[in-house]
């Protein structure tokens, strides 16, 4: 399928920049009800000091819900930290951090870990709960999963120092269920499954979009928001894919709405690619 320029679709609907692409400011986050109540969840997880799993299949909005969280939680009480490379081994992920947290690194993983927890340490002196953030926690290396449990450990476990919040696939959560990774999972009060969008959702979803693009007008009736829920699956990301493919096609055959036909070939199209 061959793109029409950009500047045409977006002449064509009336459009002052693409609705469905991905550069939002966190204020510009489209949340339902469902999140923002997520949101406020996580929040007070956070605030009790405890950690978190967060689990959705991919495209639902789980980095949404950490974008809108990091939005929320004060600068003066907390001290964030987002790992986005769950694949290192110990001693790499140690480095990783280090680097995250402005920390010199050193040669040995024990270094890098002593490093660390005496950062930890020191930011609970200046009275900041430090929270990592760990995306794509179902890639997380053995070795990794199997010491987070101790990061977690401070005087004789009696204080909870750090939090962290462990964001990743369903399939992460009987990883953590075996045997050699209990002690991490009791660790984790407080778990989450971030649920498919519901067709209401998805449409309004599709319409702020529309709005955010600087659409005037509907530009999908119900029977092609129909459509798109249901071929998307509810997951926002393919949502977005499916409807900007569908304003493009729509665009070069002059039609003034995205009908259920141009979804149906959007995803005809781009199935050929997964």
């Amino acid at each position: 399928m061959s793109d029409a320029p950009i500047a045409s679709y977006l002449a064509h609907f009336g459009l002052t920049r693409p609705p469905f692409h991905k550069e939002l400011d966190d204020a510009e986050l489209w949340l339902p009800d469902s999140k923002r109540a997520l949101v406020a969840d996580i929040e007070e997880a956070l605030t009790e000091r405890a950690s978190v799993l967060l689990l959705g299949e991919p495209g639902v909005g789980k980095t949404c819900v950490l974008r809108a969280l990091r939005a929320r939680l004060p600068e003066a009480g907390f001290r964030l930290t987002y790992c986005r490379n769950a694949t290192l081994g110990r001693r790499d992920f140690y480095r990783y951090l280090c680097h995250a947290l402005g920390l010199q690194t050193t040669a040995t993983a024990a270094n890098l870990f002593l490093a660390v927890e005496s950062h930890i340490l020191d930011l609970r002196r200046d009275k900041l709960h430090p929270v990592l953030f760990i995306d794509e926690a179902h890639l997380l290396h053995p070795d990794m999963l199997a010491h987070l449990h101790i990061l977690l450990n401070y005087e004789w476990d009696a204080k909870a120092l750090l939090s962290v919040v462990l964001v990743g696939l369903p399939e992460l959560e009987p990883r953590l269920a075996a045997r050699a990774h209990r002690s991490l999972l009791t660790r984790v009060h407080y778990r989450f499954l971030i649920e498919p969008a519901s067709l209401e959702d998805s449409a309004e979803y599709v319409r702020f979009r529309l709005r955010d693009g600087g659409a005037d007008r509907d530009l999908f009736p119900d029977d092609a928001l129909a459509a798109l829920h249901h071929l998307s699956a509810g997951s926002l990301r393919d949502i977005d894919r499916l409807a900007s493919a569908a304003l493009r096609d729509c665009a070069r055959k002059k039609k003034r709405l995205v009908d259920r036909p141009a979804i149906e070939r959007a995803a005809e199209a781009l199935a050929r690619f997964d």
